[in-house]
This record gives structure tokens, C-alpha cells and sequence, in this order.
């Protein structure tokens, strides 16, 4: 008879637990699709800024504000300094936007109706604001050694490929597939174009590497690149511009392909989009380099270059999959040949199943 009680209590625990879970799980908030579009909305946007905030504590001569980590000069509350207080200040931001990007993650396993989707990619978000956190330790440890430094900008744009793609696939919905179009060959190009675009951000951190601007502050040893010695840095900029200089001219040629070979709009304004930045990253780069790189042009040159980076992202969405359009009449923003371009409140209005391309 003992037997008996005693199995019966271990069947029913689990079956307990199941329930007290449930019951927990039932009392925790939940998001509707709209929320949760605004939701990614705020992620990839704090995602951005934090991006600009760490290229500011470079320029302003703050890596080393805190020279230890995670505390800074040993203490929890650091002391009252310039450097100390840029340096301290991104980190403590960058905790929060981590705080932001989990809420987005619980936000995405408590969306009605729930999207296995939208809650896998925006695990990338919280695991990648942790990634930086460790890999910013390193990069402070190792006194702002270059390879560390160009990690730590690569992996924010590695973030935002998870954030843009967040924010994409949140406007549509859920029975919703991704956009087609009938043109394989502006589709593989606009690919090639976004990834042309992390291969020129990539030239781009190599040149700062090489740079006047290590992060240092009254004289810390910082090392550089110099592996052509004091001719690096111009030889890095110039190979820099010849890439920059050929994916301004395939944004360029996308545009055209996608104008006459496709009926998509909203690739045509991201392309457009894309090609002014281009435009203005160029430009930006010309100035800063006939002034010798003046830390706040080189600041703008950064801003320029993380936006751009989400507009290439966002044409790859827009071009989105090799195959017919499911539903040709409402391919333009009139139900017309779509070369007209549409409304910037489309980019953050939510997209219907029927307005798939």
C-alpha cells in the first residue's frame, strides 16, 4: 500500500509542476503583433545608437577611461573624470539596451499568436548585447588591441543583420511568406551588393585600425596597424575607397535592374535610399580625408556607414525570394507596374498576406 502512495505522489509531481508553471506562464503579459512591430521597432533603433555611442568614446580619446573591467578603476562607482564618465556611461547604456533586447525576446515568446520565427532571431539580440559585454572586457584588458576593436564594431553589425530582419519579418503577417520576384538576376545582385557592403565596413575598420584615433588618452600605448609601415593607413584608405567606390556603382546598377526588370516599389525606394547614402558616405569621406581625419567628421563617417549598412539589409529583404508574385495587382502602390515610389510610413505599416511580391 506504501508502494502504491508513493508512485502515485511521484506520477502526479510532474503533473503538479505542469500546472503550477501554466498557471504562472497564464499570469505573465502577452503582445499582440502591432506591440510587438513597435517593439523591434525600439530594439533595432537603441541597437543603432549604441553603435554611434562606442565610436564617440573612441574619437573623444575614452577607451582607456576604464582601464579595468567590469568595475572601473576598481571601484563600482567610477571617479569623476571625462574620459572615465564617456567610457563608463557606454557601458552602462549598453546594459540597458541588453535589458531592452531581453524584454524583446520575452516579448516575442509571449506574442498571440506565437511566432517561432520572430521568437528564434530575436534570441540573437540579448546573446549578441552579452557577447559584446565579454568581448568589450577583452578589448579593454588587451588595451584596445585593433583586432579586438574591429571585433567589437563587427559584431554590432552582425546585431543588426538579426535586428533589421526583426523589424522585416514582424511587418508582415503571420500566415504571410516572404515577398517574391520574378527577376532571379536583381535579386543575386542586390545579395552581392549587402554583402559587398560588411566586406566595405570591414576595409573601413581596418583603415581606422590604422588610424589617428586608437581610443587613447594622455599618451596610453595603443597599438596600431603597420604592416606597410608608415605608408598603412593611406594604402588601407585607398583600398577602402576602390571598394566603397564599387558597391556605390552596384547599388547603382541595382536600381536600373530593379526599375526595369521588376514591378517592386519598395525594393526600388530602398535601392534609392541606399544610393544617397552612398552618395553622402562619399562625400563625408572626401572631407575627412583632405582634413586628416578630424575625430568628428570621422564620427559622421560612422554614422553614415552603420545607416547604410541597415539600408543594403533592408533592400535584401525588399528583393526578397527568386519566384513569381503571387499577386501581381497590388505590385505598385496604385495596383500599377510599382515604379512609383511609396510612402515612408509603408516601411513601418504592417504588410498583408495579400500584398506579397
Amino acid at each position: 500500500m506504501l508502494d502504491i502512495d508513493v508512485k502515485g505522489t511521484d506520477m502526479a509531481s510532474p503533473a503538479r509542476l505542469r500546472h503550477s508553471l501554466s498557471a504562472v506562464s497564464d499570469r505573465l503579459p502577452t503582445f499582440s503583433p502591432e506591440q510587438f512591430r513597435k517593439l523591434s521597432w525600439v530594439a533595432l533603433f537603441f541597437l543603432t545608437v549604441v553603435v554611434l555611442t562606442g565610436a564617440a568614446v573612441r574619437l573623444t580619446g575614452s577607451g582607456l577611461g576604464c582601464p579595468d573591467w567590469p568595475q572601473c578603476h576598481g571601484q563600482a562607482v567610477p571617479p569623476l573624470g571625462f574620459n572615465t564618465f564617456v567610457e563608463y556611461g557606454n557601458r552602462v547604456f549598453s546594459a540597458c539596451i541588453g535589458v531592452i533586447s531581453l524584454f524583446v525576446w520575452f516579448a516575442a515568446w509571449r506574442r498571440r499568436p506565437y511566432r517561432r520565427d520572430l521568437f528564434l532571431v530575436s534570441g540573437f539580440l540579448p546573446l549578441g548585447c552579452l557577447a559584446q559585454g565579454v568581448l568589450g572586457g577583452f578589448t579593454v584588458k588587451h588595451h584596445l588591441a585593433p583586432g579586438f576593436v574591429m571585433a567589437h564594431f563587427c559584431l554590432s553589425m552582425l546585431i543588426l543583420i538579426a535586428a533589421v530582419w526583426l523589424v522585416w519579418r514582424a511587418r508582415y503577417d503571420d500566415d504571410a511568406e516572404r515577398p517574391r520576384s520574378e527577376d532571379a538576376w536583381t535579386v543575386w545582385l542586390v545579395r552581392f551588393t549587402a554583402a559587398l557592403g560588411g566586406i566595405v565596413i570591414f576595409a573601413g575598420t581596418l583603415a581606422t585600425a590604422a588610424g589617428p584615433h586608437p581610443g587613447d588618452n594622455d599618451g596610453e600605448l595603443v597599438h596600431r596597424l603597420d604592416f606597410k609601415g608608415a605608408e598603412t593607413l593611406v594604402w588601407l584608405i585607398h583600398r577602402h575607397g576602390v571598394a566603397a567606390t564599387t558597391l556605390g556603382l552596384c547599388v547603382i546598377l541595382a536600381w536600373f535592374m530593379a526599375r526595369r526588370r521588376t514591378t517592386n516599389a519598395q525594393l526600388v525606394e530602398a535601392l534609392t535610399l541606399a544610393g544617397i547614402l552612398m552618395a553622402a558616405q562619399g562625400l563625408v569621406g572626401s572631407v575627412q580625408y583632405a582634413l586628416k581625419l578630424p575625430a568628428d567628421f570621422v564620427w559622421v563617417h560612422v554614422t553614415l556607414a552603420t545607416i547604410t549598412w541597415i539600408a543594403l539589409l533592408w533592400t535584401v529583404g525588399a528583393a526578397g525570394r527568386v519566384g513569381t508574385p503571387t499577386n501581381r495587382s497590388d505590385d505598385g502602390p496604385d495596383g500599377g507596374n510599382g515604379h512609383g515610389m511609396i510612402g515612408a510610413e509603408s516601411i513601418a505599416a504592417p504588410v498583408p498576406a495579400a500584398a506579397r511580391r
